[in-house]
C-alpha cells in the first residue's frame, strides 16, 4: 500500500496548483490524474488535434487581470508571457437568417481579456515541470475512498489497469463535484445533502461545444474585422479571433446548439455549416480553412456527466457546506466550480486550490495554545 499525507484527485490546475503550495508547505502528497496527459479542460492543440507547445486552447483561454488577481498573480509568479486577445476592427451582429449580417465599428473592451502565449496548456506545464515526477501519476482514476480509523483508503486504477490501495490522512478533491460523484463510489456515503449539492452544481464548460477554422491568412484582420461576431441564426452564437500569439491565422466560435442537437447534426454537418457561417460573416476566403477543430466537452466523460447535457447554467458558490461529517476532517472540494470567487473560471480553480491547502496546513500545524 502506498501511504502520503495528501492525496490530489485530478490533475487539472486546481489540482496543480494544489500540489505546487503543499510542495511549498513542505507536505508530501501523491497527485492521480485520470486523463493520460495534465491539464483537465485546459488543452492546447495543433491543427491536427494533438497537443503542442504552441496551438488553439479548445477549453479556457482567456483570463482578465484586473479582475482575476489570482489567476494573474499565478501567472506573474511563473514568469509567463501573455498578449492581449485581438479586438482591433469592426464587429459583426447576425440577427436572423432573412436578412444580412451587420457591421459596427468595434468597442474598447473592459475588462481586457488576455491569454498565454502558447496557449493555456503553457500554465499546465510550468507548474507541472516543477513537481517531482514520482509524486505525480497520468492515467490513474481514483475509483472508490473509505474512511479509516487514521484517514482515507483510495482505490485508485493505474494506467497499467491495476489497481493500487493509498493511504492518506487528507483528500483534495480538485475536479468538477459533478464528476466527483458521478465517478467515485464513497464508503461511508456522504450525507444525501452533500450528494444533492455535487449533482446540482453545473460543470462549467460541459455542456458546449468550441469550433476553430486555421487559416494561411488572417484575411478578417486584412478587411478590417476583429473577428468577433455574435449571431442568434447559427450555428455558432459567439465568434472571436483565435489566432495564436505565433501568428497562426485562426477563428473560434462557441457552437450555439445544445448537446442532443449537436449529436443528431452529426461532426461533419456540423464542420460545414459553421464554415458557410464563418464565409457568411467574414467572406468567401472563409470558406477554405487549411484545418478544422471541433471539441464537444458534453462527449468528454471526464468533463460532462447525463446532467450537464440539460444543464448549461454557470457555477455558483454556495453557501453551504461541501462537504459534512462523516467526511468533513478527510475530504475538501478543491475544483473551480467550488470557488466562492470566478467559480468555474481559471482564476477560481487558483482560489479554490489556495484555500483548500491553506486549510490543510492549519491541520498540520501544531496548535500553539
Amino acid at each position: 500500500m502506498m501511504k502520503t499525507d495528501v492525496v490530489i484527485v485530478g490533475g487539472g490546475l486546481a489540482g496543480l496548483n494544489a500540489a505546487r503550495l503543499l510542495q511549498a508547505a513542505g507536505i508530501n502528497f501523491l497527485l492521480f490524474e485520470a486523463r493520460p496527459i495534465l491539464g483537465g479542460r485546459i488543452q492546447t492543440v495543433n491543427e491536427a488535434g494533438q497537443p503542442a507547445v504552441d496551438g488553439f486552447d479548445l477549453g479556457p483561454s482567456w483570463f482578465w487581470p484586473r479582475m482575476q488577481p489570482a489567476i494573474a498573480n499565478l501567472i506573474a509568479a511563473l514568469g509567463l508571457p501573455t498578449f492581449a486577445q485581438n479586438n482591433e476592427g469592426d464587429v459583426v451582429f447576425e440577427r436572423m437568417s432573412r436578412e444580412l449580417a451587420k457591421r459596427y465599428p468595434g468597442l474598447i473592451q473592459e475588462p481586457e481579456a488576455f491569454r498565454l502565449v502558447g496557449g493555456s496548456a503553457t500554465l499546465v506545464r510550468a507548474i507541472a515541470e516543477r513537481l517531482p515526477d514520482e509524486r505525480v501519476q497520468r492515467g490513474a482514476r481514483v475509483l472508490e475512498m473509505r474512511l479509516t480509523n487514521v484517514g482515507v483508503e483510495l482505490i485508485v486504477q493505474l494506467s497499467n489497469g491495476q489497481d493500487q490501495k493509498v493511504q492518506a490522512l487528507h483528500v483534495i478533491a480538485a475536479l468538477p463535484p459533478r464528476i466527483l460523484e458521478a465517478t467515485v463510489r464513497f464508503e461511508p456515503a456522504p450525507p444525501p445533502a452533500n450528494v444533492q449539492l455535487w449533482q446540482q452544481t453545473p460543470t462549467w464548460m460541459a455542456p458546449h461545444a468550441k469550433f476553430f477554422a486555421v487559416y494561411d491568412r488572417a484575411f478578417w484582420r486584412e478587411a478590417g474585422f476583429s473577428g468577433t461576431a455574435q449571431s442568434m441564426v447559427g450555428p455558432l452564437a459567439e465568434i472571436h479571433d483565435a489566432t495564436t500569439s505565433s501568428g497562426q491565422p485562426a477563428l473560434f466560435g462557441f457552437v450555439g446548439l445544445g448537446a442532443e442537437q449537436r449529436r443528431s447534426v452529426g461532426e461533419t454537418a456540423l464542420t460545414e455549416a459553421c464554415v458557410q457561417q464563418f464565409a457568411r460573416l467574414f467572406g468567401a476566403q472563409a470558406a477554405n480553412p487549411r484545418a478544422t477543430l471541433l471539441k464537444d466537452w458534453a462527449a468528454d466523460p471526464l468533463t460532462a456527466t447525463l446532467a450537464d447535457w440539460f444543464s448549461a447554467g454557470h457555477p455558483h458558490a454556495q453557501d453551504a457546506g461541501w462537504v459534512a461529517e462523516p467526511w468533513k476532517e478527510h475530504l475538501i472540494l478543491a475544483g473551480s466550480e467550488t470557488s466562492p470567487i470566478e467559480a468555474g473560471y481559471l482564476s477560481g480553480a487558483v482560489e479554490a486550490s489556495a484555500a483548500a491547502v491553506t486549510n490543510l496546513i492549519h491541520k498540520f500545524t501544531p496548535s500553539q495554545n
